[in-house]
């Protein structure tokens, strides 16, 4: 079992509180600006890039990644790295496989089944995790990540959720929390003044953005996973509190629960209010977000993860905010969040090149931060980062997304992130189809339990 509780996931948010110097957060980045912690980290990644390979002959290392957006600074960061890493070891082909979340977890799936995963790929946390480590595809990675202080320069907590009997199977990109954007010029323009908060005030916003001819939100729902993320947050709140799904799991309470019903009425609602754009489901993740980082929708409600590319985006230059999500019917926390540990690298068990595999991965994961840092992607990564965001010229809505961590206390995990694939399978379609047309709540409802009890 990974080791997951309620504790641990309050302990690695909020062990990355903000410190005065902008030390990055729970969620996002721990930065301290410590020169020691930086002289050590800068050695270590010295020390990888000069070791010996493995061996001398030719060695190609495939790399699975959900990097595909060339605009996105994780994408130019990652191509960076393994320009580098290449340039050190002549022998070392670095081959990207760059997909969008929902295609590479099709692929793995496939590749999976005929045991043919790739030499690094990447898996989701905890419950996603589970079937492929069982399977033992993954490598484990106790010995890599203790190499050249690799280990320590992750968040307190955050590997616990890729780590199964003891053994840690994968290295985590990112530590996020759920949030809303907002597009400043947007909603002055159509007259808003202030954020909403509460679900009933966003769904009226809603109304007047479309009103005034301006696209209220943004979503990618093609890839499902981005459907769910908002659904839960909504279910999180009429819920009361965090717990829900683990309440369905040990039988006290069922989907067909009223908080459940609530929350896909609130959901249904707010689509028929005609949150979002045409076609919702043929925008995959990618395409879904460039509808706001071009400035053409008003709110986007996603991962702390987004906030790189919408940093680094011309159109919205210093024109974003972000707010956390609302109380919904006047229940829930807003400081209670949708908790993300990230995707994360995993190494395949059957590589050709087991060693020079995990010492690219050491390089990878050892300068992750650094480079991330400089690209302006370091909101919302899993590791520690050295450095002054607002003197490297963050803007201001980036260190707001930083100054959220502070107040996180507690949340939930996605769905597909604590539930079995078939009964998260079951959840993803049902939600993907009310984007669709509208349905009876109490259906939609039944769907989730029928898929929950089939799949026990």
């Amino acid at each position: 079992m990974a080791k997951m509780n309620m504790k641990s996931v309050l302990g690695l948010v909020l062990a990355g509180s903000l410190a005065i110097s902008l030390t990055a957060c729970g969620s996002k980045n721990n930065n301290e600006g410590n020169a020691n912690a930086e002289a050590s980290n800068n050695a270590g990644a010295t020390n990888a890039a000069t070791e010996k390979p493995a061996s001398n002959e030719k060695v190609t290392i495939t790399f699975q990644n959900i990097y595909p957006d060339p605009t996105d600074p994780k994408n130019q960061m990652m191509a960076k790295i393994v320009k580098q890493y290449e340039t050190d070891h002549p022998n070392v082909k670095i081959e990207l496989d760059s997909l969008n979340t929902d295609q590479q977890k099709q692929k793995l799936k496939t590749q999976a089944a005929s045991k043919e995963v790739p030499d690094i790929t990447v898996v989701n946390p905890a419950a996603q995790m589970q079937p492929y480590v069982d399977a033992k595809l993954f490598a484990p990675l106790n010995d890599m990540v203790e190499q050249n202080g690799l280990k320590d320069t992750f968040q307190d907590g955050v590997l616990d959720f890729y780590t199964f009997d003891n053994n840690l199977y994968a290295l985590p990109d990112g530590n996020n929390i759920g949030v809303v954007y907002y597009n400043k010029d947007l909603f002055q323009q159509a007259g808003i003044t202030k954020t909403p908060e509460t679900f009933e005030e966003m769904i009226e916003d809603v109304k007047t953005l479309k009103a005034k001819g301006i696209q209220p939100m943004a979503i990618g729902e093609k890839d499902t996973w981005t459907g769910s993320f908002l659904f839960m947050n909504i279910l999180l709140r009429t819920n009361g509190g965090p717990g829900f799904l683990s309440d369905v799991v040990a039988g006290k309470k069922t989907f067909e629960d009223p908080a459940f019903v609530e929350a896909v009425d609130a959901m249904q609602n707010l689509i028929q209010a005609g949150a979002f754009q045409e076609g919702v489901t043929s925008f995959d993740y990618n395409a879904g977000e460039n509808i706001f980082k071009t400035g053409k929708a008003a709110m986007y409600y996603m991962g702390s993860w987004a906030t790189g590319g919408i940093e680094t985006s011309e159109a919205l230059k210093d024109k974003v905010g972000v707010f956390k999500f609302p109380t919904v019917n006047g229940k829930g926390d807003p400081n209670q969040f949708m908790l993300a540990p990230g995707s994360a690298f995993a190494i395949s068990a059957d590589s050709k090149h087991l060693q020079e595999t995990k010492d690219f991965l050491n390089y990878f994961m050892l300068n992750f931060p650094k480079e991330a840092f400089a690209v302006k992607g370091a909101v919302g990564i899993a590791q520690k980062v050295d450095g002054d965001f607002k003197a490297a010229g963050y803007s201001d809505m980036a260190i707001s997304v930083l100054d959220l961590f502070k107040e996180v206390k507690g949340g939930d995990l996605s769905f597909d992130n604590t539930m079995n694939p078939g009964t998260s399978q079951g959840h993803l379609t049902s939600i993907q189809n009310i984007f669709v047309q509208k349905k009876d709540s109490a259906e939609v409802a039944k769907e989730h339990q029928s898929a929950f009890e089939s799949n026990k």
